[in-house]
């Protein structure tokens, strides 16, 4: 009995752990929050936002625990159209003076099929919070960069109204229909470097 009780003691001791939730900084060189919107009803205009940063938790056993924190800075808005641009950063939509950033917290996370997860979050954009859903494709299995980082991805979508963010501003068009639309489709792809552990620091003598 008692050699029993010793061998399921090291069996215990010297069982695998198991995997842990990780925490993952948004490699922001990697990484784009791109948008689309149709323009004049028939052809669909796309923009991104050039700065970006994010944290990620993140445990695969534990999908339901993973917390995502993005915040993405208005005013680096750009369609390619100097223009357009700036239209967009005024208060007819994005009034970036008031308004320079733009945040996504999730709430509750579940797992949504092989390899998907759906996200509930609450969106700020123009001063306004209201809850998005994101559905996401990943993230991918850990892989080791050339330069020795541990990295994953993963890429989301989702669909938001501009209107329930304040954004109003439009104009009729004479064959029917706006000029620009009002349902926006916005598209993340992420690059996810793993925070290393700190190093223990040697017991004091």
């Amino acid at each position: 009995m008692k050699r029993l009780l010793t061998v399921l003691s090291l069996s215990c001791l010297f069982a695998p752990v198991s995997a842990m939730a990780a925490d993952y900084d948004l490699d922001p060189a990697h990484s784009q929050v791109g948008f689309s919107v149709k323009h004049m009803v028939i052809s669909t205009v796309r923009g991104e936002f050039g700065k970006v940063s994010g944290t990620v938790t993140y445990d695969a056993k534990k999908p339901a625990a993973t917390v995502i924190d993005v915040t993405i800075d208005a005013t680096s808005i750009s369609t390619h159209e100097d223009n357009r641009d700036t239209h967009l950063k005024g208060a007819d939509f994005f009034d970036v003076e008031k308004n320079a950033t733009i945040t996504f917290k999730s709430k509750k996370v579940d797992a949504a099929g092989k390899g998907k997860l759906k996200v509930v979050g609450d969106l700020t954009l123009h001063g306004v919070t209201k809850s998005v859903t994101l559905t996401v494709t990943g993230p991918s299995a850990e892989i080791k960069s050339p330069f020795g980082k541990t990295v994953m991805a993963a890429s989301a979508t989702a669909t938001v109204n501009r209107k329930d963010f304040g954004m109003t501003w439009n104009k009729a068009m004479d064959s029917g229909g706006l000029l620009v639309g009002e349902d926006v489709t916005i598209d993340i792809n992420a690059e996810l470097v793993k925070k290393e552990a700190a190093a223990a620091e040697p017991a004091a003598k």
